[in-house]
């Protein structure tokens, strides 16, 4: 209440000089013009004024209205005080307090409506249906991919997926008698058949059981391995030491050139105490279409050595 006090009373001073010497100069001027019967015009303020007209200036008197100086003065003491604005002094805001600790948890809502039942049978009707699904959008784009002329590619099945792909070349033979391999000598292994029993099998004509050669029919990546049973006996008998030299190298070999083309090695000692040991050796090797591999024993040692029967020449082609 006091910060609107002051200002009032220093503009209700201001405002009773004025109205004071106003009062003086009209009666200086009546004394100087008596006859001019033109009422005077004055610009002051009236306290009957509003808010906006008494911040926006002065306003013009009627001209056959005198302004009463003491009646003004007691108009402007009796306005009330609040409707004029104040200025006070900005008062600090407080700080706002740390957050208080939270409610209670609200009460749980409604249980919701039971979902569905799901067994195996719908989860692979679903799966069945998402695999058609996204079969049909690959046969779709490659449709559009396809010239008019050539056929729509079918559709996959569900039962077409787990399809495997038929091998046409594959062989799985056996050496039909034994084979003597002398000293120092290097011998391409031949006279293959198909055994009887179940399990071995000869798809395509591409193995020659007589000669013992596999033709490739087409050029491919193929997989070759033998299983060579060597009988050793002659080596312990004889009266001179084993050397380091003495060894059996059994090789699957190129159009015969072991040399000239990439093989397939073994190499082996014989100092084994058993009369019968088994070198084994397999590998990839491509072949061009009209090339030939077949099985090759090199006996290095001193004396001979048999290549018992049973031993196994096996293959297949991988892919191109």
């Amino acid at each position: 209440m006091w910060c609107g006090a002051g200002p009032l009373a220093v503009v209700a001073a201001v405002f009773w000089t004025q109205c004071v010497l106003l009062d003086r100069v009209d009666a200086k001027k009546e004394r100087k013009k008596p006859k001019e019967a033109t009422p005077q015009h004055t610009e002051t303020y009236n306290a009957t004024f509003s808010n906006s007209e008494e911040v926006g200036g002065s306003i013009k008197v009627p001209e056959n209205q005198r302004v009463d100086p003491l009646g003004s003065w007691m108009d402007f003491v009796k306005r009330p005080v609040g409707n004029f604005p104040a200025k006070c002094r900005k008062r600090k805001r407080p700080l706002p307090g740390p957050p208080g600790p939270p409610g209670p948890p609200g009460p749980q809502g409604p249980p919701g409506s039971p979902g569905a039942e799901v067994t195996p049978e719908v989860l692979l009707q679903d799966f069945k249906d998402m695999i058609k699904e996204a079969t049909e959008r690959r046969a779709a784009a490659l449709d559009r991919q396809t010239s008019p002329s050539q056929q729509p590619t079918a559709l996959l099945t569900l039962e077409g997926m787990t399809s495997y792909r038929r091998i046409e070349e594959a062989f799985h033979c056996k050496l039909r008698g034994p084979a003597v391999v002398d000293k120092k000598t290097l011998v391409e292994l031949q006279n293959f058949q198909t055994p009887p029993a179940k399990g071995a099998f000869l798809r395509g004509s591409g193995m020659d059981q007589s000669t013992g050669r596999f033709t490739a029919p087409i050029t491919g990546i193929y997989q070759f391995s033998a299983n060579v049973h060597i009988d050793h006996n002659e080596v312990k008998r004889s009266k001179s030491q084993l050397k380091a030299r003495d060894n059996v190298r059994v090789l699957i070999c190129i159009e015969s050139l072991c040399h000239r083309y990439t093989s397939l090695e073994m190499i082996v000692g014989l100092e084994s105490n058993s009369k019968i040991f088994t070198v084994s050796v397999q590998g990839l090797l491509e072949l061009q279409a009209g090339q030939y591999t077949s099985i090759f024993v090199d006996n290095a040692a001193g004396a001979s050595i048999t290549i018992q029967n049973g031993s196994d020449f096996m293959g297949m082609l991988l892919g191109v």
